[in-house]
């Protein structure tokens, strides 16, 4: 201990840092660090991780469904009348349109066949 100040009757000291060198070995490695396994191949089909979430028949019904959509708007634009009292685009447009939504709810939920 090195003696540093003196204060009244009290001394005070203070402890010098102990130094130690510290040395890193590293070993260099070459090539995988662990063991590569293969798996056998098989002809059965597998279910990856990527999978589709619906099956074919949900897609065709959502298809369906957007095109039943697009036919409801496009019926709404048939309306020419100049304060919109034609049937077509009051009544029969909202119709379809709603109707290609219901078919989208129901794409959706529909389970898909294994």
């Amino acid at each position: 201990m090195a003696k540093d100040k003196q204060f009244g009757s009290a001394m005070l000291t203070r402890e010098e840092p102990k130094k130690t060198a510290t040395v890193a070995t590293a070993t260099p490695t070459v090539g995988p660090t662990r063991p590569v396994t293969t798996r056998p191949l098989t002809t059965e089909p597998t279910r990856s991780a990527a999978a589709l979430p619906f099956g074919r028949q949900n897609y065709t019904l959502m298809l369906a469904g957007i095109g039943i959509i697009l036919v409801g708007f496009f019926i709404m634009s048939l309306d020419k009348e100049e304060f919109g009292f034609g049937f077509l685009g009051l009544t029969l447009g909202p119709i379809v349109v709603m109707a290609g939504f219901v078919l989208e709810f129901f794409a959706i939920l529909a389970r898909p066949k294994a």
